[in-house]
């Protein structure tokens, strides 16, 4: 999939800046594509060459003037002809999982810190999705929304995002859990050695009575 069809898909909404639409990749489309905002202003201007989208100067007094993006009718064909193509297969790379994947003992604390690290980001991502999500509704029930929203889309794939994220707690978690026990595990097996001039009382001795 090329990064102009989730672009276009975001102009459904109505015409914006690429600041905006920057802003709405980071907060919801960031759940299932990501792009910087140099990929997306890049994108924006072979868009516009090729007639997929139209772009109009907002003159401003006191800022920069404001360029905005409209989907064009061939846009709207082009977005057409790629929904109803068959979807590829989701590739996953995570470095993570290839740590996790190639953890050893001694490397468990480091690999414990990641996950740790990455169910923080989790937990952040999860709780502006909620917020997105609390925009969308306005103070409606889900059903009411579905039904009565012009388009479900932007709604279901922030659903998508959500469950990704709740899940990615989920199993950092239980991933945490089976290294600390794993860890603990490993401590009592291998007391630390003392010191050659160090002395402790011997077990077949009373400390009390033997005086």
């Amino acid at each position: 999939m090329a990064l102009r069809n989730a672009v276009l898909a975001a102009l459904l909404e109505g015409e914006a800046s690429g600041y905006d639409l920057a802003k709405g990749f980071d907060a919801s489309v960031a759940n299932f594509w990501m792009a910087t905002p140099q990929q997306l202003y890049k994108e924006l201007d072979r868009m516009a060459t090729e007639g997929l989208i139209e772009t109009r100067v907002v003159q401003q007094e006191r800022r920069p003037n404001k360029r905005l993006h409209a989907i064009t009718p061939a846009g709207r064909a082009a977005l057409h002809e790629f929904i109803v193509e068959p979807a590829k297969p989701t590739a996953i790379r995570d470095e993570m999982l290839v740590k996790v994947q190639g953890m050893d003992i001694e490397d468990a604390p480091a690999v414990r810190a990641t996950v740790a690290e990455r169910m923080e980001w989790s937990k952040a991502k999860l709780a502006r999705y909620e917020r997105l999500r609390s925009r969308l509704l306005d103070g409606r029930s889900e059903q009411a929304y579905l039904t009565e929203a012009e388009r479900i889309g932007p709604y279901l794939t922030l659903l998508r995002g959500i469950s990704f994220e709740q899940e990615n707690i989920r199993w950092g978690a239980f991933a945490l859990s089976v290294i600390d026990r794993r860890l603990a595990a490993h401590t009592e097996q291998d007391p630390p050695e003392l010191d050659a001039g160090s002395s402790q009382p011997s077990a077949d001795l009373d400390p009390i009575t033997s005086a």
